[in-house]
């Protein structure tokens, strides 16, 4: 499916970039070369797309140069159709390319919002209650780090830093801590990061789809098993379809991701658990809600969506069926969900219709 996704994007861009040479071929010096010849004005549109790609793919990457490309090829599309209708309604015909210009400020502004909305970090705030004896518990959660692509294992350090300050009694790593791409020594950096975090009832981690890498460890320089003893070295505990009773007073069950064949189905996983304690699961993906919400679990907690990443396909992974949720607070029976945008982002600078964040749940029971 993700394939597919990915051909049509790279079709809608070459045929974008087609449209684009046109368009671009309005702006003033490109209008005058066109007078001479139309090819000469197209040529120079094309030189200028190809500008901007190999630009951007330098300096970040191919995928984030393509998603420069497609924004500021709808906006062109956006404002060409508006300006269609104000001459159509004025009968004017404009000497200034308000369009194009338009297009290219909208786009400088949007893209730099979003940048800075993927590689800044927000606290996100929660605050829930329950009618189990569990007294007061702030949790710190984040997911998605993929560390190495918005920042390194030092970067990390720096947010764990923020997250304590928050004073957490437990701090929950929902999956992808790691990528495909994250080389050997930010890996061991970020688990040293984890080290530090101050958390009366320790690090847990279940794992992501990311995790465990898609293409083995020559490609990124490390195994599974070598991010599992770096992470175990610095006091993480690791779930893997297990649980723990905490201070007899909540558990933390951890599910292997959801493209784990041997994943157990989550009524077996909490069937054997004391029903009165608190319970609360890390399942990195948002696929299993309705299984989750028949069972005695409390709060389920995943990442693995980036908020939807781009405004206005946010909630596509809904309309498919793949996630039950993009990003937020939902309650279905007595099982809360929160579903959290990542404190970073996967292959990608641009976050648009969300941000990046680490949450703060605050339970406080019943009085």
């Amino acid at each position: 499916m993700w394939l597919t996704i990915l051909g049509l994007v790279f079709a809608a861009c070459a045929v974008g970039c087609i449209y684009l040479m046109f368009a671009l071929a309005r702006f003033g010096l490109l209008k005058k070369l066109g007078e001479k010849k139309r090819r000469y004005a197209l040529l120079a549109s094309l030189g200028c797309i190809a500008a901007v790609f190999a630009v951007f793919s330098l300096v970040m990457s191919v995928f984030n140069a393509i998603i420069v490309l497609l924004h500021i090829i709808l906006f062109f599309l956006l404002y060409g159709l508006v300006f269609r209708i104000i001459k159509a309604v004025t009968k004017k015909q404009f000497r200034i390319n308000w369009q194009g210009w338009a297009a290219l400020l909208t786009s400088i502004v949007y893209l730099t919002v979003a940048y800075v909305l993927c590689n800044n970090v927000w606290q996100t705030d929660y605050k829930l209650t329950t009618d189990k004896q569990i007294g007061s518990l702030r949790i710190a959660l984040f997911a998605d780090s993929h560390v190495g692509n918005t920042f390194d294992g030092e970067g990390l350090e720096k947010h764990i830093e923020q997250i304590n300050k928050q004073s957490p009694d437990v701090l929950l790593i929902a999956g992808d801590f790691v990528d495909d791409g994250t080389d050997r020594e930010n890996m061991i950096k970020a688990c040293e990061a984890l080290g530090k975090a101050e958390a009366k009832y320790g690090v847990w981690f279940s794992y992501g789809n990311h995790d465990k890498s898609y293409y083995g460890s020559k490609h990124r320089g490390f195994s599974a098993e070598e991010l599992e003893s770096e992470m175990k070295k610095n006091g993480v505990h690791i779930l893997q379809d297990e649980y723990e009773l905490i201070d007899n007073r909540f558990y933390i069950v951890g599910r292997k991701d959801k493209r784990d064949d041997e994943r157990k189905d989550i009524s077996d996983l909490v069937s054997e658990l004391d029903k009165d304690k608190y319970i609360i699961v890390l399942d990195h993906q948002p696929g299993d809600y309705q299984n989750e919400s028949e069972t005695a679990a409390d709060l389920v907690l995943s990442g693995h969506t980036h908020g939807g990443q781009f405004f206005p396909v946010t909630l596509v992974g809904e309309w498919i069926g793949v996630n039950d949720r993009t990003y937020g607070y939902e309650k279905r029976n007595d099982t809360e969900f929160i579903v959290t945008s990542g404190i970073s982002c996967w292959a990608l600078d641009f976050k648009t219709g969300t941000k990046s964040e680490y949450v703060i749940i605050d339970v406080e029971q019943n009085s």
